[in-house]
């Protein structure tokens, strides 16, 4: 029998230093990968546990070549990148996923939503707009309200206002403080759940996805997630073709997010996308037998994708800052008592409100996912940032 060649020890490089890539090394640590994460600053959440941290901004070219001399491939756990700065990447000729034709239809929604609805994928109605009258006109076509978003760098509420009516738009304007001409106007729909995918794809084409999954989201950060979503097999299928077909339309290579609305008609539309990572999928740490995290390594890599089935249902709730300090949490103790529950904490030096400090996951075999909900929000409930 022909011995198969053995893989060097790879190095995957990351564009960012928050928890995605912090949880990305501790799924290439099982794996025998080596982590490089390039972040603004030092002792960043993954710089603390990567094997090489590089301090510096991702248009910074010397730091660029630091990342570049030490990675055999290069990801990123944010959108936020340039995706010039990915083009740089790849003209050295080495891997980069998603890659800079990826992150160009996705980073400005505007354009995404144009790429998804190319391909007949169905998503709310939307406008991109120069002028207050724009808005004005969108709303009285499509009815108030409307959310008035920034095409680019929103994240967690920010760069997202609802408009009841034309006397909001000024308002709206202030708070996104942009340029008229980065804006777009989408229709609200009035959603009875809110869904979500992860999907992985390798660059050979193998593709897979997690299941279905409803989040909970307030003031647009996420609060919970359940895993199975609480629908019909019918609408899973529709949701989950939908995010297959979303991820192939962006020729997509990594891990996405795919967000999704159900309509009280039973109607699917695509949210969004995150071509990296997603807080909807942080429970299949414990409740998939190869999480997003590890998945995301092996597309990368180009290596046979990991299971995506449930273990069991599950769920996992946020830990999000209450005040502005340093320091770890009050009532870690208590909250590592609870039975069941996993906790993931992100070692961030700083809380402020709102800000993603860690999460609580909890599995219930043999129950369902909001007797899962119970435990992890019991231990989550005891954490204070």
């Amino acid at each position: 029998m022909r011995k198969q060649a053995r893989l060097p020890q790879m190095t995957v490089g990351i564009l960012g230093g928050g928890q995605l890539a912090r949880m990305t090394v501790e799924a290439a640590n099982r794996l025998g990968i080596k982590i490089a994460v390039l972040e603004n600053q030092e002792d960043s959440s993954a710089g603390q546990i990567a094997a090489f941290e590089i301090v510096g901004h991702w248009s910074d070219l010397t730091a660029l070549e630091s990342l570049i001399a030490i990675s055999d491939v290069i990801t990123l756990e944010n959108e936020f990148v340039d995706y010039q700065v990915l083009q740089r990447l790849e003209a050295t000729g080495l891997p980069v996923y998603p890659s800079a034709l990826t992150l160009r239809l996705i980073q400005d929604k505007a354009v995404q939503k144009q790429t998804l609805g190319t391909y007949g994928l169905p998503v709310p109605a939307f406008a991109t707009v120069n002028t207050p009258v724009e808005i004005e006109a969108f709303g009285e076509k499509y009815g108030w309200p409307v959310i008035l978003k920034a095409r680019r760098n929103g994240y967690d509420g920010k760069g997202n206002w609802k408009l009841d009516d034309p006397a909001d738009i000024e308002a709206g304007l202030k708070a996104l403080d942009k340029g008229l001409g980065s804006l777009m106007v989408e229709a609200f729909v009035p959603f009875v759940k809110e869904l979500a995918v992860m999907v992985v794809r390798r660059p050979s084409g193998e593709i897979a996805a997690y299941p279905v999954v409803e989040t909970v989201q307030r003031d647009h950060i996420c609060h919970t997630v359940q895993a199975p979503a609480g629908v019909s097999a019918e609408i899973a299928e529709v949701a989950l073709t939908m995010a297959h077909s979303a991820v192939e339309a962006v020729e997509g290579v990594g891990v996405f997010g795919v967000e999704l609305f159900l309509t009280g008609e039973g109607i699917v539309l695509i949210n969004e996308l995150a071509p990296r990572p997603h807080n909807s999928g942080h429970y299949t740490i414990e409740a998939c037998p190869s999480s997003q995290f590890d998945n995301l390594l092996r597309a990368v890599l180009d290596l046979p994708l990991g299971e995506t089935g449930l273990i069991a249902p599950a769920a996992m709730v946020n830990l999000l800052g209450q005040h502005q300090r340093s320091g770890g949490p009050d009532g870690l103790e208590k909250a590592l008592a609870v039975r069941g529950a996993s906790l993931h904490l992100y070692a961030k030096a700083e809380s402020r409100p709102g800000r993603k400090m860690g999460h609580v996951t909890a599995l219930a075999p043999g129950g369902t996912s909001d007797e899962a909900l119970k435990i992890a929000r019991q231990a989550a409930d005891l954490l204070e940032y």
